[in-house]
């Protein structure tokens, strides 16, 4: 990890953006630095999934803006846009996989249609990121023939395959059954492992304790705290953090 790096890899300064006469974001600022796990919690409504689609401009922020490689992105620029989308992956909730094609082409078709990849080796990339995943076996499955998590492993290697510098996660298992949860938490947990740069939404408490270098919690539009899940879950804290994941925790054991 690079956590103590001076510059950042991404920045975010003073997102805000309304949605339906609500404030959803109200001055949202972070730092994302090179080899990063930041993890979002909070209640839903927070804001978690409106602050990551904004992140990738995926939501245009009324105000505000994001530096990447300390570059200040216009997305009113569309060839700048393109070119900041493909160095930040973005893995949604429901996979947003093309149901008319297999796994292999799900992943392959960015390559070739953005990267301006032969179909040759766009399928070599495709089939290497698909191994990645553990999914070599199933590039010629529809989504329809996979399961929640088969599904969510091919979307993580379709972002993969673009050479993300920086990995945008919203609520990646939410979706799952609880016996598929695992196999996905492993594949984040290998790119975590091997350096990714990430920022994750998530309820799993367990993989943030173990992995997360900063838990931001947010709640109403802001990040009311922010720091180590070490400090902010420590027992007897009395965080707000804390407070939440126990009550995550109670409602997962049937307490």
């Amino acid at each position: 990890m690079q956590t103590n790096a001076k510059t950042p890899l991404m920045r975010v300064h003073g997102i805000s953006k309304s949605l339906g006469g609500r404030e959803i974001l109200k001055s949202i600022s972070l730092n994302l630095y090179e080899g990063e796990m930041k993890v979002l919690i909070g209640p839903s409504g927070g804001g978690k999934s409106t602050l990551l689609q904004c992140m990738n401009y995926l939501i245009a922020p009324d105000r505000g803006h994001i530096e990447l490689l300390g570059q200040h992105i216009d997305p009113g620029n569309h060839r700048e846009l393109c070119l900041f989308r493909q160095q930040v992956g973005m893995i949604f909730q429901d996979f947003n996989l093309f149901d008319h094609l297999c796994a292999l082409d799900n992943v392959s078709i960015a390559l070739r249609k953005v990267r301006g990849m032969s179909k040759k080796q766009a399928r070599e990339r495709a089939l290497s990121e698909l191994d990645r995943v553990g999914l070599a076996d199933k590039g010629h499955l529809y989504p329809a023939e996979l399961s929640g998590g088969q599904k969510q492993r091919v979307s993580i290697a379709r972002a993969l395959a673009m050479d993300p510098k920086v990995m945008l996660l919203d609520e990646p298992t939410s979706a799952l059954d609880p016996e598929l949860v695992s196999e996905v938490l492993a594949v984040i947990r290998g790119l975590a492992q091997n350096g990714m740069t990430m920022i994750m939404a998530t309820h799993q408490m367990g993989f943030t304790r173990s992995l997360a270098d900063e838990v931001l919690f947010m709640q109403e539009g802001r990040i009311i705290e922010q720091g180590s899940p070490r400090v902010l879950l420590a027992e007897g804290s009395k965080t707000r953090t804390l407070d939440f994941c126990s009550q995550i925790l109670d409602v997962e054991g049937g307490v």
